[in-house]
């Protein structure tokens, strides 16, 4: 609930939000059956609820308000406020805060293993810290053979009300729940397009689908099903499909210090010293909904490195390790400069 706590309030600011192209839109989520009837989509359901998610209702009625096919099987629905962002908008608003606030942009391409060149990158960036954020490239640079690509593409298409009723919710089935197993998810970006989904493919590299791929006919076959409104719908010319790898990992995500050290001479003695890497990667299709959360973490580690204490292994905890990270009120000022606080 970190990051979504941020964007939220990110969102809830109309100057902020029309920067970083962050809106709260209502999702619903549908099944075949009573939810009680599928214990594990119930017990998230009752997670949802606790969690302090804005908007949550249940909300069957849902399933003819917004022209279900009823022979797509779905009987019962929920729905909450989620938030829907413009990323390429938003990373540009991101690049632009960062730099705000005295970051400088280096681009190079760094390959094999962090560790053995942790030094001489310290020394020549005058950095007292690395942080890994390389994605897939984990595989290398951190030698972490867990890290793979999990393959998705979305078809866009437009969303002008024009060919069929603009589509305003997302709505969504998920695989476990669909009669085949499959997703679908229909989600409007903030302009006039919708992405119509989606596929997870893991081990899957090659960055080649088209509208004539099996895949993609069956992904969007499943959606005019769920959606016979969709039938009439154009595809953007521009950009029919949106593909890409998402940074997938066997275990879990990776936020943790480097575990190796190295031996150096302390008076005279060899003494154990910690790296000063710190690791955040593997977040798989998670990452703009955890990303406020791990970076506190992150912030977290960064204190310990500086402070030359022992790095521990990661453990997976119940509960957020940092509670209370909020965003102020902004003035127009701080607005247009794209400066945001987060208070640890």
């Amino acid at each position: 609930m970190v990051a979504y706590d941020i964007w939220a309030a990110i969102a809830s600011n109309p100057s902020l939000a029309a920067l970083a192209g962050v809106q709260m839109r209502s999702s619903r989520f549908f099944f075949p059956c009573p939810i009680e009837h599928l214990p594990a989509h119930y017990h998230k359901m009752q997670e949802i609820k606790q969690s302090g998610v804005q908007g949550f209702t249940r909300s069957p009625d849902s399933i003819h308000k917004h022209s279900i096919d009823p022979r797509y099987g779905a009987v019962d629905a929920y729905e909450h406020l989620a938030l829907v962002i413009d990323t390429d908008r938003c990373m540009e608003w991101l690049m632009l805060l960062v730099q705000s606030k005295g970051a400088k942009i280096h681009t190079e391409t760094i390959m094999n293993d962090l560790f053995s060149q942790e030094q001489e990158l310290l020394n020549r960036f005058s950095a007292d810290i690395i942080i890994n954020c390389t994605g897939l490239s984990a595989r290398s640079v951190a030698g972490d053979k867990t890290c793979y690509p999990l393959r998705g593409a979305l078809i866009r298409v437009i969303n002008d009300g024009k060919d069929f009723p603009k589509v305003e919710s997302s709505l969504a089935i998920t695989a476990d729940a669909a009669q085949d197993n499959e997703i679908v998810f229909i989600v409007p970006r903030n302009d006039d397009i919708l992405l119509i989904g989606g596929v997870a493919q893991p081990g899957k590299w090659d960055l080649d689908l088209t509208l004539d791929s099996p895949e993609i006919q069956r992904m969007r076959s499943r959606a005019e099903a769920f959606l016979p409104s969709l039938k009439h719908a154009r595809i953007d010319p521009e950009c029919p499909i949106a593909q890409g790898l998402r940074p997938a990992r066997e275990k879990n995500i990776r936020v943790e210090r480097e575990l190796r050290t190295r031996t150096v001479a302390v008076h005279g003695e060899p003494t154990e010293e910690p790296s000063r890497i710190i690791h955040d990667y593997g977040h798989g299709g998670s990452g703009w909904s955890l990303s406020f959360g791990c970076a506190a973490d992150v912030a977290i580690l960064a204190q310990d490195v500086l402070h030359n204490l022992p790095a521990s292994r990661m453990k997976i905890q119940e509960k957020a390790m940092v509670k209370d990270i909020r965003v102020p009120a902004l003035s127009d000022q701080r607005v247009r400069s794209g400066q945001i606080w987060a208070r640890l």
